[in-house]
């Protein structure tokens, strides 16, 4: 069957940085996008960050220029590594992968960051 499983996740303190990754197993994910989604306290799960196939990426607003997003398509990886954290960072991140309409989605990981 299929599974992603995220690692990584845990408490950093704010101005710090942190590395989350997501590794897929159970089918070929070579041509997937791939991406990241988060939801923090008491609110809709938002859109973090994907990359096409062609390593293309695409960062919403509030954390361009401090993430950054990179896939490994013969280990079947997405990584987000995460710098100048701010405590509205704080979420559970969940990991992605897509083709066309099938998602297929990661348990999640914790990223707290106190202020």
């Amino acid at each position: 069957q299929v599974q992603l499983v995220e690692s990584g996740g845990g408490l950093v303190q704010a101005g710090g940085s942190l590395r989350l990754s997501c590794v897929a197993s159970g089918r070929r994910f070579g041509s997937y996008t791939r991406g990241w989604y988060r939801q923090a306290p008491g609110k809709r799960r938002e859109f973090v960050a994907t990359i096409q196939s062609d390593g293309t990426p695409t960062y919403a607003n509030s954390v361009k220029g401090r993430f950054t997003i990179a896939r490994d398509n013969a280990k079947n990886t997405v990584a987000l590594q995460m710098s100048s954290l701010e405590p509205e960072d704080t979420a559970v991140y969940y990991c992605y992968f897509r083709y066309t309409f099938y998602y297929f989605w990661g348990q999640g990981t914790q990223v707290p960051v106190p202020s």
